[in-house]
């Protein structure tokens, strides 16, 4: 499981959320925990499709049981633009609203931390990009996630559409770490199958980058390798019947338990690769994961045959006697099987990219090589439009 040569002075850190509940109806608990953390004045943050689903009823009951203002911001929108994250900040101060609840996919965990971060330290989201720029904790915060894929809940990034330049922008901090999570199938329950698999190959790429990257941690390892199996075992369940409230638990529990992973040890070229997927043809964030993951894992393997060999048998892969090479492409098979099983199509062809936007892509996925530098194997130009080129 573990690096073997890994230099044991070197500081591994574990950051997390400081209390997640995880339960079937654990929603009900919202009034109890915002009690716990102070709050009159609640934001309530999602999205249109969640308030139509009904979702936001028990949670706003259970804040005013407990003599609560409670305020709705439903204008969260997928990829959220940076107007959006700027908006709900402005509401957050005209409201005087003294804790944040977020509820819903990542982009509305990712609204709702970013802008209960934000709102106290003044100016606009787009001043804080980058690392540790947030110079005081803000607003506390509850995130309650309906999908179970980005581990919003769990980390301390935020991401957001800058519309004038068609990019994403990032920002890391540890005041971005929820208070509170709660974990409650019941909410996921009516996914679509589809949405079900892009969520959950999310958490896939977020557990096998993690596991590989090399800034990983003995405790992004743990964590990895328990999400994989988890989401092997478990995901193709959640698709094929969404009503197992047993198999939605679990998907809960390796979304979370992924983007701890990946906020100890960093993701990689994967989510490079992926990001001019969503700016440039506005496939999801996990369905560009997805497309990317079989052909990056690939590439990646002779940067660390031993552990792709351990995520082969995570995945359910049997490698006992095979050579090293033999048992790290078992898990680039095991990938492409799952994503046959849970019907997601693999190539871009599929979601209709042409050849001829192959530069397009290269340039794209070159703005992210930040994300190279934790990748197991190191990338140049040519070998992202080879990656490129083999997913057309």
């Amino acid at each position: 499981m573990f690096e073997t040569n890994r230099d044991l002075e070197k500081i591994a850190v574990l950051l997390s959320t400081q209390k997640t509940i995880l339960a079937k109806g654990a929603l009900g608990q919202v009034g109890q925990e915002a009690a716990a953390l102070g709050g009159r004045r609640v934001l309530l943050v999602t999205d249109p499709g969640v308030v139509k689903a009904g979702l936001l009823e028990v949670p706003q009951r259970s804040l005013e049981k407990e003599n609560m203002t409670v305020e709705i911001f439903d204008g969260v929108e997928s990829d959220p633009p940076v107007r959006v994250v700027d908006a709900c900040i402005q509401r957050i101060k005209e409201k005087k609203i003294d804790l944040v609840v977020g509820i819903g996919g990542g982009s509305a965990l990712d609204v709702a931390k970013g802008a209960a971060a934000l709102a106290p330290n003044g100016g606009k989201a787009l001043d804080y990009v980058g690392l540790d720029t947030i110079p005081k904790r803000g607003l506390p915060k509850m995130l309650i996630p309906t999908t179970a894929g980005t581990g919003s809940e769990a980390t301390r990034v935020f991401v957001m559409t800058d519309e004038a330049d068609n990019t994403k922008k990032v920002v890391y901090s540890n005041f971005l770490l929820a208070e509170v999570a709660i974990l409650d199938p019941l909410l996921t329950l009516s996914l679509p199958p589809t949405v079900t698999a892009d969520t959950g190959m999310d958490a896939l790429v977020h557990a096998i980058e993690a596991y590989v990257s090399v800034n990983t941690t003995p405790f992004a390892e743990i964590l990895s390798l328990a999400a994989i199996r988890l989401i092997a075992v478990h995901l193709p369940k959640a698709c094929a019947k969404g009503s197992q409230v047993e198999a939605r638990y679990y998907m809960l529990l390796a979304a979370n338990l992924a983007g701890t992973a990946f906020t100890s040890g960093g993701l990689g070229a994967v989510h490079g690769l992926a990001y001019v997927l969503g700016t440039e043809y506005h496939l999801s964030h996990g369905r560009s994961n997805a497309v990317m993951l079989p052909r990056v894992m690939e590439y990646n393997l002779s940067g660390n045959f031993r552990k792709y060999a351990e995520i082969a048998s995570a995945l359910g892969e049997t490698v006992t006697g095979l050579a090293p090479w033999e048992a790290a492409a078992k898990a680039v098979e095991a990938v492409k099987r799952l994503l046959g099983i849970i019907n997601l199509p693999a190539d871009l062809s599929a979601y209709g990219i042409p050849e001829s936007d192959l530069p397009k892509l290269v340039e794209g996925g070159m703005k992210q090589a930040r994300l190279f530098i934790p990748n197991p194997r190191d990338l140049t130009e040519k070998d992202v439009e080879a990656i490129y080129r083999d997913c057309l």
